[in-house]
């Protein structure tokens, strides 16, 4: 480790940092907070601002740790805690060097909206408007992943069309590619109740909540009682999304074994 800034109290504390998730703080002499980070490990994230690879960071950078002259860690039970810590913090202290949590950048979730036929994507914005968020999340490229195993196996629009029942019945819109593609179900054109629509959206909110064996036995007790009733149409519906889902978990335990 090269030459700390400020006293021998600073060095102690880079010396017993702990193995955990949390917020750090640093200080300068005045004791004001400059900066604000969160750590999936504290110990190693902030030891890193005093080592030789410090040189190569921006001059910012630089510039920050050589003002640092005190530090205070909060240990957190996880990184999402750590995640949402931290721009609390931010907010509250308004240090210096949190450029772009100053700009009050936001972190990602995952939206489900609050329409006739719900929309599912990944934002930085919430908007008060009844729709459920999902987050924040600490790895966008897990989020992403996330997302994307969503639209494979959950026949749900990805369009922008205002969708009522005045503008369906209107016909004002047509079946897109997804359509085709089996990606989506059409219900720009009513070729899918709001009721069945709503139910599948509720099946991704529960695999979004990792509850996934859930959702693969309420979609088989669906299919089952859909044809019982003779509705093949929509029974073979769920069972695409049954397969689906069934072919997903299967490779993501091939993955993790």
């Amino acid at each position: 480790m090269t030459e700390v800034p400020g006293n021998n109290s600073l060095k102690v504390k880079l010396s017993g940092l702990p193995k955990a998730p949390g917020v750090y703080l640093f200080k300068n002499r005045a004791g004001k907070i400059i900066y604000v980070g969160k750590a999936k490990v504290l110990r190693n994230r902030v030891r890193s601002y005093f080592g030789k690879r410090v040189n190569d960071e921006s001059p910012k950078v630089r510039l920050m740790v050589s003002q640092i002259h005190d530090l205070e860690t909060i240990v957190t039970d996880s990184e999402v805690e750590a995640l949402i810590l931290e721009a609390n913090l931010v907010k509250e202290n308004r240090p210096q060097y949190n450029i772009n949590l100053r700009d009050d950048k936001s972190f990602p979730y995952i939206r489900i909206t609050n329409e006739p036929y719900p929309r599912i994507f990944y934002t930085r914005k919430i908007v008060q408007d009844g729709s459920r968020y999902f987050g924040p999340y600490t790895d966008v490229t897990s989020l992403r992943t996330l997302l994307k195993a969503i639209r494979r196996i959950f026949p749900i629009r990805s369009c922008n069309y205002d969708l009522t029942e005045e503008t369906i019945a209107k016909k004002k819109y047509k079946v897109c590619l997804d359509y085709h593609i089996k990606r989506c179900y059409g219900p720009c054109e009513d070729l899918i109740s709001k009721e069945e629509y709503n139910k599948i959206v509720e099946y991704v909110a529960d695999f979004i909540d990792s509850k996934s064996n859930a959702v693969v036995s309420d979609l088989r007790t669906h299919m089952n009682n859909l044809a019982a009733q003779l509705r093949f149409e929509e029974a073979a519906r769920i069972r695409n999304v049954l397969e689906s889902l069934e072919n997903f978990q299967e490779k993501r335990q091939s993955v993790t074994l």
